[in-house]
């Protein structure tokens, strides 16, 4: 039975990215073709030669909020951070408290703008239900005192760019904690050049959550579990699936989030589909609606890892990973990218 131990490599830390790129979509890309067990490099810039006018090209236009607060418990000062997961009602929100030693039922924390919170709820592991005030708009306040919640891979504070870089261009619903990674890449040029050869591109909506980019507790990969993380998907998009599939063509995934949403569900249902996946996708696991998966280098000992290797063959992912480190690619959320054909 396939380990944890199985997801692991070695990684220069010079190769984890920790800036975007200089300009939008100039990153490399490496080509998988599981067929002959070959890759070699491209500029992501070529993206749309790999993708056929009869393909369905899937994005999640998921948009990262600003979740990550930094405060102060009311009675002692002690320095606290909250990573905001879901609002639940108005100014009520599923919260990650660190450290979560400080999080009983009943604190209140402060923190800038004039902004407090109160724990209503403790849920375990960290986690609390809190409620918001303050002495204005309390919405508009907690979207001032929070910051992007950049990787902690990422070892710097996070800036204004990432406000706009640590988001893609097609970002519409507001929900995340992370962004999709493999969606940084594009620009609207890319996708307008994509769409006019014929190619449908279609959205669905994968609230990232933090579980995404935990690495696993567990050694038996059979044993792991995930959060559970909501997804939409319109009824407009299924059916363009079924068209795609109909006229020959492949669904093209842009990214492990759209995968893990499109393994989760029916593609031939005729309704919009909404719910929650706690889909952990590890090998073997036969995929039955991803056909061509664009993603970035993962963390080892990953989930993320995990579902590429199960989609390649974890021995190919592995046989290009210890070759993306020798053509000194970049890894992570801001690195290079893959497309696995």
């Amino acid at each position: 039975m396939l380990t944890k131990s199985d997801l692991m490599y070695d990684l220069p830390e010079e190769l984890i990215a920790q800036h975007p790129p200089k300009v939008r979509g100039t990153c490399r890309l490496m080509v998988l073709n599981r067929k002959d067990r070959s890759f070699h490099e491209e500029k992501f810039s070529r993206i749309r030669e790999f993708i056929k006018p009869e393909d369905a090209l899937v994005i999640n236009d998921t948009r990262v909020i600003r979740a990550r607060l930094s405060g102060k418990r009311e009675t002692t000062g002690g320095a606290v951070e909250f990573l905001l997961l879901q609002e639940l009602s108005p100014l009520v929100w599923k919260t990650m408290v660190r450290p979560g030693r400080q999080c009983r039922t009943g604190h209140v924390f402060h923190f800038s703008h004039s902004l407090q919170a109160t724990v209503v709820e403790e849920l375990g592991k960290g986690r609390a239900v809190v409620k918001f005030s303050s002495g204005g708009n309390t919405s508009e306040l907690i979207e001032k005192a929070g910051t992007v919640p950049i990787p902690p891979y990422i070892k710097r504070p996070p800036d204004e760019l990432d406000s706009v870089r640590y988001q893609t261009v097609f970002a519409e619903n507001d929900g995340a904690v992370a962004a999709p990674t493999a969606g940084l890449h594009f620009t609207p040029e890319m996708l307008q050049s994509i769409e006019d050869t014929g190619t449908s591109i279609n959205r669905l909506t994968l609230h990232v959550g933090p579980g995404t980019f935990q690495p696993l507790r567990r050694e038996l990969l059979a044993e792991n579990t995930m959060e559970e993380e909501r997804y939409r998907i319109s009824a407009k998009t299924l059916e363009s699936l079924r068209r795609c599939r109909q006229g020959g063509g492949k669904i093209v995934a842009a990214g492990t989030t759209v995968t893990r949403t499109l393994e989760s569900i029916d593609i031939n249902s005729r309704n919009s589909l909404a719910g929650s996946t706690s889909i952990f996708i590890h090998p073997p696991y036969r995929f039955r609606n991803v056909d061509v998966l664009l993603t970035n280098f993962h963390l080892p000992g990953s989930s993320l890892i995990s579902l590429v290797g199960s989609f390649a063959g974890l021995d190919l992912i592995m046989e290009a990973y210890t070759e993306a480190i020798e053509s000194k690619f970049m890894f992570y959320s801001y690195g290079d990218a893959m497309l696995i054909i």
